[in-house]
């Protein structure tokens, strides 16, 4: 079944790639292409400061936003302790969380990845320093690779105040590291609510590999993310559809 078209700069930049789809699908496009250069993945101090699990506690929930949530939410289901994974929105309101309408840039939603994780197995610092240092370049205002718009922006929607004062912290601490070569521009928005995303967009990363978006822009950071993670890396991603049977 064909994919529904993604609209705005998201859909202008999916048909742009599918003209290079053949070289995309090689090694080579990857080291020629600027955007995937730009996105390169680097290793980054772990935080200071996390939050420890309280006795008992099975499931915690961590929502990131970090441009287009085909990748974000690729790269987090390939992590140990994270049951679920689901792309969506989250920044504004409900009646206007649907891609259409986020793709104009106006509804104040950022395209987010909604995770569950085990804290006795991944923690929400953990989860922080993958985001930072694989899923996104965290320096980009309002835009990731070839993605422009507020929706495509870098943002942490924390759970509670806990998780607000540890990415505060952590992002202090890369900062004052100077981690990057600029400084982040990470929003930490609380109090936000996530919405699930249309389910063609779901496990896109998997059900698409050869998609040249993905190829060029999101396989690299699946690749990084076993490569500078080794120890929480898992082969065999959790999937919203086998959630859902």
């Amino acid at each position: 079944m064909p994919v529904k078209a993604p609209s705005s700069m998201h859909r202008v930049s999916r048909r742009a790639l599918i003209g290079v789809a053949a070289a995309a699908l090689g090694a080579v496009a990857l080291k020629l292409s600027p955007l995937a250069a730009a996105e390169e993945a680097r290793a980054i101090p772990a935080p200071v400061m996390d939050e420890p699990a309280a006795p008992g506690e099975t499931q915690k929930v961590a929502v990131l936003a970090g441009g287009c949530f085909w990748g974000v939410q690729g790269v987090f289901q390939h992590v140990e302790g994270v049951s679920s994974a689901v792309s969506g929105y989250a920044g504004g309101e409900r009646a206007t969380a649907e891609y259409e309408k986020v793709g104009t840039g106006r509804t104040g939603h950022a395209e987010a990845v909604r995770i569950v994780y085990d804290p006795r197995k991944v923690s929400y610092a953990k989860l922080l320093q993958i985001y930072f240092s694989v899923v996104h370049d965290p320096t980009q205002l309002n835009r990731q690779g070839p993605d422009t718009g507020t929706q495509y922006r870098s943002a942490i929607f924390p759970a509670d105040a806990e998780q607000a004062r540890i990415a505060k912290a952590y992002i202090a601490q890369l900062n004052q590291a100077r981690a990057f070569d600029a400084a982040i521009v990470t929003k930490i928005e609380p109090e936000r609510t996530f919405y699930p995303a249309e389910a063609y967009h779901q496990d896109f990363l998997t059900r698409h590999p050869s998609h040249p978006y993905i190829v060029i822009h999101d396989l690299p950071k699946v690749e990084s993310l076993k490569r500078f993670f080794p120890e929480i890396y898992r082969a065999k991603p959790v999937l919203v559809s086998q959630m859902a049977n």
